[in-house]
């Protein structure tokens, strides 16, 4: 096996290796091998009993900007938050069993160990009756509230179109940075 890239356990590379996922897509796709979230507390239930979790700081963050949007009318709801990299394995692997090939997978999922989601600070976003984690989001009041306002709390749209990531479009998909923080 070719050695890893710096910074990548033995463990993800492992994981690459038998995914089919080429060590060069870090560099060719300017990707990051992120520190899995280790401190999770629970911000949300899903009605399928599932427990969305963020770090301290980043549910905070959501907590406020969740709060600011029901008072402007904007009901904005997790459909996914904190994924360990071995859940990112699970999804990936489950795509590539039902025949996608790695780089149509690779469009919509991250490689494990680059996921925002291991971070503990990225969410999916979705407002109630509206579309979740579809391209139509971008169509409902909740996403354009969130362009008008969630930079005040700390979170930014992470894959805009054409983005330099080589992932789809993803107007649900929103990430806490300490350092914009405004509120």
């Amino acid at each position: 096996m070719k050695a890893h890239p710096s910074g990548m356990t033995p463990e993800l590379a492992i994981a690459w290796a038998e995914l089919g996922i080429p060590f060069e897509l870090l560099q060719s796709r300017h990707l990051t091998l992120f520190t899995e979230a280790s401190e999770l507390i629970d911000v949300a239930v899903s009605d399928d009993g599932r427990i969305w979790q963020l770090i301290p700081a980043a549910a905070a963050a959501w907590e406020r900007m969740q709060r600011a949007a029901w008072q402007d009318g904007v009901d904005l709801q997790i459909a996914s938050a904190y994924r360990a990299s071995t859940r990112q394995v699970e999804l990936i692997q489950r795509k590539l069993t039902a025949g996608v090939l790695i780089d149509d997978v690779l469009q919509v999922l991250a490689p494990p160990g680059c996921s925002e989601h291991h971070t503990g600070r990225a969410v999916d976003i979705f407002t109630p009756g509206g579309p979740v984690v579809t391209e139509e989001f971008e169509n409902t009041p909740a996403f354009t509230w969130l362009n008008s306002h969630a930079a005040e709390f700390g979170f930014s749209l992470s894959f805009p179109r054409d983005n330099r990531y080589g992932y789809v479009y993803e107007p649900w998909h929103w990430c806490w940075e300490e350092k914009n923080t405004t509120k």
